[in-house]
């Protein structure tokens, strides 16, 4: 301001010209980057004082622009804060509620006045929706009148459609903040009028309907949530999802966030199956007891004809078990124990009934084509049944909460009303399928089934995850291709992936080399610089002096080298020096007069030495400095087999002594690191801290 000769500067701020135009603050000046292009331009409170005036000017184009323009600044948490501090948004609401409507002669039709909606309500909507947005007043503080006249935008039909849009989106975001204003909204916008917007050729509405609806199913009851989604399915939800993903492409913005409402609506719908994953048979109740009475009686029809009559209860008894050991239920004379377990639960004695209901034909065929056989390979029908409930969902992520990113839906799950039983009609057979080609046995179940544990993935859930990610549209072209995806083509991809793999891991591993060749170099001349003490003997040796550790009469070097790392400095030191400042080693060598590094029986101080189990432990210790133009030798023994490896390798290579191991581990390392699914995981620049040691250790496994 001072150079531009603009006085009272505290009127004016910079901002960012580019990108949401934030204004720059104290808190925030630290963020500007090198190449950001600023401007000067009025400052928040005056901006906010300005536009304040201008929507309750009487001049509509007047009005216009400074809702424009608040819809604009209000992106802005301090230009929000100084406009919500004015009691801006009474104003806006204001201008919301007094909308005028009248009816419309030609439709009889109740409609929004053009002169006081289109272009200004819009931008009016706008900076309400920017405003809320940094949660400065809570939704619940919104007035009846208010939230009556969003809720008429969406319900009329002749009303601008980035009104309708901006109304849906108020809503939206209305719903689930509490419990009264999700029954209000949820009263007033009926999910007729929601299935109405899905079928406009307007993509935007089409996604705001959308989002309204989602919200809508996740902040209900669980009860109300199967009430809503037995509705839609009662209104063929299907024809309405078709339409609009006629228009979703993965990468495009519109797409990414269409595909993750319907992998919403996806995981909704499953998740109505969790209550019945989630509880266990009852033994006593005589409709869960009649649902597996009739797997048997569906399975043994012809064998269950006589008359009971004729049978004594043993008798029957023992008929019963019978059949249920041929149904493959692993506790024959009570069944229902075989059903306990939960996950899966009742759900897998809903999808055996659903099986032999719907496909009888496949089911009987199932049944005694298994129960016939005498060599072993029989598949069980119920412990299948029980697993692969299981195996599916755990792929499907039945009971799990929904992800605020994924948009993994699939497309076959629009096509049918009960497709998770449908599913599993497909996917038992193909276990009978997998079975035989398998020339499995009972011993190999879990090997069939994919129980955790097991080495590799499990044959029937590959096949399943890869038919899946292939997205079919239909369960006809998922049930063709995965039939087609045999144990023999599961076998060949196996190997085709597992030399593709070792292929990108040896490359990545020569890719990583040299970096941690470079890492491991620096580490161990930082360990040189750091030094180590030595233990010492004064004996003359041709034209060096040896040390022997342990030998000395508590006589102490130490060897270290330069911070620049040109020069070797060395020199005894007193008993309980452990780090001795450069300064006090007077000797030195320079590292350019270095020749060679001598190792074990090469080193001159060893040659004399006789055979013995102390002085081979000795011979692996010992390495020696020659320098100088005459060869003298500066010998060291070195405290541990450690020191030789990082002391005495001054010049680093992949043959050098411990470098080969130390590069093996850091390739490993970096190999896990890179491989990691670390997809929108953050992670930190400093360390995590060290947790306190546990007060005791009788966690630990005695190995005694």
């Amino acid at each position: 301001c001072r150079r531009w000769s603009l006085p009272n500067a505290e009127r004016y701020a910079l901002q960012y010209v580019d990108g949401r135009q934030t204004f720059i603050t104290e808190s925030n000046r630290g963020e500007i980057k090198n190449g950001s292009i600023l401007r000067l331009t009025t400052s928040p409170d005056q901006e906010a004082e300005r536009l304040y005036s201008g929507i309750q000017s009487n001049n509509s184009d007047v009005k216009t622009d400074s809702l424009k323009k608040l819809a604009s600044l209000s992106q802005d948490v301090t230009f929000a804060q100084e406009f919500i501090n004015r009691n801006g948004l009474k104003q806006i609401f204001h201008i919301v509620e007094e909308g005028n409507d009248y009816l419309d002669p030609s439709s009889l039709r109740l409609v929004t006045c053009p002169s006081s909606t289109g272009e200004m309500l819009a931008h009016t909507l706008k900076a309400f929706m920017e405003l809320m947005d940094h949660d400065f007043v809570s939704w619940e503080t919104l007035s009846a009148a208010f939230i009556k006249k969003i809720v008429s935008y969406v319900n009329m039909n002749a009303v601008d459609a980035a009104v309708q849009q901006l109304s849906l989106s108020i809503l939206e975001n209305m719903v689930p903040t509490s419990r009264l204003l999700f029954e209000l909204v949820k009263k007033e916008v009926t999910l007729d009028r929601l299935l109405t917007h899905l079928q406009v050729t307007n993509a935007q509405l089409q996604l705001k309907a959308m989002a309204l609806l989602i919200a809508l199913l996740l902040a209900a009851p669980d009860a109300g949530r199967r009430d809503m989604m037995d509705y839609l399915r009662e209104k063929n939800i299907r024809q309405f999802i078709h339409k609009v993903r006629s228009w979703v492409h993965p990468g495009e913005p519109l797409g990414d966030e269409m595909a993750h409402y319907l992998y919403v609506l996806q995981s909704v719908s499953l998740n109505l199956c969790e209550r019945r994953m989630r509880t266990s048979m009852d033994p006593y109740s005589q409709e869960q007891r009649e649902l597996l009475q009739s797997l048997r009686q569906t399975a043994f029809e012809s064998e269950s004809e006589a008359p009971a009559s004729n049978f004594s209860t043993e008798r029957r008894r023992s008929l019963c078990a019978k059949e249920f050991r041929k149904l493959g239920f692993t506790n024959n004379s009570n069944p229902a124990e075989d059903l306990r377990r939960a996950p899966p639960g009742l759900l897998a004695l809903d999808n055996m009934v659903y099986f032999s209901r719907h496909t009888p034909n496949a089911y009987s065929r199932f049944v005694l084509e298994n129960s016939s056989r005498e060599d072993k390979h029989e598949c069980p029908f119920a412990r299948s049944s029980i697993q692969l409930t299981l195996i599916l969902c755990e792929i499907l992520h039945v009971g799990e909460p929904c992800s605020e990113t994924a948009q993994a839906f699939y497309p076959m799950f629009f096509g049918q009303d009960h497709f998770f039983e449908e599913l599993f009609c497909i996917c038992i057979q193909l276990v009978n399928k997998t079975w035989k080609e398998m020339r499995a046995t009972h011993e190999d179940f879990d090997k069939v089934r994919g129980d955790v544990g097991t080495l590799g993935a499990a044959v029937v859930r590959e096949q399943i995850t890869r038919t899946l990610s292939l997205k079919p549209t239909s369960l006809e072209l998922f049930k063709t291709r995965v039939n087609a995806l045999n144990y023999s083509e599961i076998l060949k991809l196996r190997q085709t992936e597992r030399l593709h793999q070792e292929e990108t891991l040896a490359e990545l591993r020569e890719r990583l080399k040299p970096e941690l060749l470079e890492l491991i170099r620096q580490q161990r001349l930082l360990h040189l610089c750091e030094g180590t003490l030595f233990r010492k003997i004064s004996t003359v040796n041709l034209r060096g002096v040896s040390w022997v550790a342990g030998m000395g009469p508590n006589k102490l070097w130490y060897c270290r080298l330069s911070p620049n790392q040109k020069v070797l400095h060395y020199g005894d030191v007193e008993e309980g020096v452990h780090s001795p400042p450069i300064e006090s080693l007077p000797e030195k060598i320079p590292v350019a007069d270095m020749k060679m590094l001598l190792v074990g029986k090469e080193c001159p101080h060893t040659k004399e030495k006789s055979s013995g189990k102390q002085n081979k432990d000795v011979l692996e210790l010992a390495f020696s400095i020659v320098y100088d133009v005459e060869e003298y030798c500066l010998n060291f023994i070195a405290p541990t087999r450690y020191e030789v490896s990082s002391k005495g390798t001054l010049q680093l290579d992949v043959l050098a002594q411990g470098t080969g191991g130390h590069l093996c581990v850091c390739v490993c390392v970096c190999v896990c690191v890179r491989l990691l699914d670390l997809e929108n995981i953050s992670i930190p620049d400093p360390p995590p801290p060290i947790p306190k040691p546990p007060s005791n250790l009788n966690f630990c496994y005695d190995f005694s």
